[in-house]
């Protein structure tokens, strides 16, 4: 949803799923753009606005803030995989934020800096009571709770900022495990707990564009040194989810079977794991996931950032899209 922009923007991290989403629309409303990441862009139309810069690199990140001389950045440049429960493995989580605040200290031209964490600062289903009440439970999730800490330990900067934590985010250019989702009611894999209502505050990356975007450009009263989740305002149901997806790719809708037996299912799925298949269908930890209903309240978020664009089912049907025409170029 593009939006005028007379603005030099950095982002971090815009190789990735929520990354290039963004990029794309702030190419699209104009602004001069430029996206720091380790890996390349997954858009191959962004390679020439693309730099290869490693955040954990201190001399590399002040370089390349000093040289653009950003006014706006939003930082979301992170590992993000549960594949170690080291904390230390994901240090560009805590290192690269360190350097990159650093950085705009020293060089003076941000004005606003929208910093991306993670829902996982907290598990799933818990309800923080601030925003600095904290339960981690993976490594990831303790390196996002660090890097929320280190940006409220310097106290007064010189440019506003905001911390976000997106929930469970899909779309087009998603990856593992969001994807997995989509995937396993495409193959006819999914199945859904009977007589089980699970809702969960997802949301549709194209929302979640439209939300940082109008994050970045509101008053400074009313986001400045705050916390937001982002995800679409209403929760979605999950077994009427993946109907739309089955409705969407014209298959017949997944079917539900008894807690037991997916229980047992996911047992199998464990040992498969242990036995090193790294995508099992389904393990008691993918399962519980599943079970825990996960609701946000958007209620301040939304006076904030307005009606999203987006419906589920105009998602759902862009992703569709996205992924068949993936499949087949």
């Amino acid at each position: 949803m593009a939006q005028n922009c007379n603005e030099r923007v950095l982002v971090t991290g815009g190789s990735g799923f929520i990354g290039v989403n963004l990029v794309a629309d702030l190419l699209s409303s104009g602004c001069e753009v430029l996206n720091i990441d380790i890996v390349e862009p997954r858009c191959s139309l962004h390679r020439a606005i693309w730099r290869k810069v490693d955040l954990r690199s201190r001399e590399n990140v002040f370089a390349i803030v000093k040289e653009f001389a950003p006014t706006q950045i939003y930082h979301l440049g992170a590992r993000t995989d549960l594949d170690s429960n080291e904390v230390d493995d994901y240090s560009a989580n805590i290192t690269g934020t360190t350097n990159l605040i650093d950085a705009c200290v020293k060089a003076g031209s941000a004005k606003r800096v929208i910093f991306a964490s993670s829902r996982l600062v907290c598990k799933i289903g818990y309800q923080p009571k601030s925003d600095d009440d904290y339960c981690p439970t993976t490594a990831y999730g303790e390196s996002k709770v660090f890097g929320e800490k280190i940006v409220h330990a310097y106290g007064v900067l010189p440019f506003d900022w905001v911390i976000v934590r997106p929930t469970s985010i899909w779309g087009p250019w998603f990856d593992i495990p969001y994807r997995l989702f989509f995937d396993h009611v495409r193959a006819r894999k999914y199945v859904h707990p009977r007589n089980m209502e699970i809702r969960k505050s997802f949301g549709f990356v194209g929302n979640t564009v439209f939300q940082l975007r109008k994050l970045m450009d509101a008053p400074s009263s009313v986001i400045t040194n705050k916390t937001f989740y982002l995800g679409d305002y209403d929760p979605i149901e999950v077994g009427a989810f993946a109907k739309k997806i089955a409705y969407e790719c014209a298959i017949k809708p997944p079917i539900s079977v008894p807690l037991w037996m997916l229980s047992l299912m996911a047992k199998l799925g464990d040992i498969l794991v242990k036995l090193g298949y790294k995508n099992a269908p389904l393990t008691s930890f993918r399962l519980e996931n599943l079970k825990t209903e996960m609701i946000h309240d958007f209620s301040e978020l939304s006076m904030i950032t307005g009606p999203l664009p987006y419906t589920i089912d105009d998602g759902v049907r862009l992703t569709v899209n996205w992924i068949n025409n993936k499949s087949v170029s």
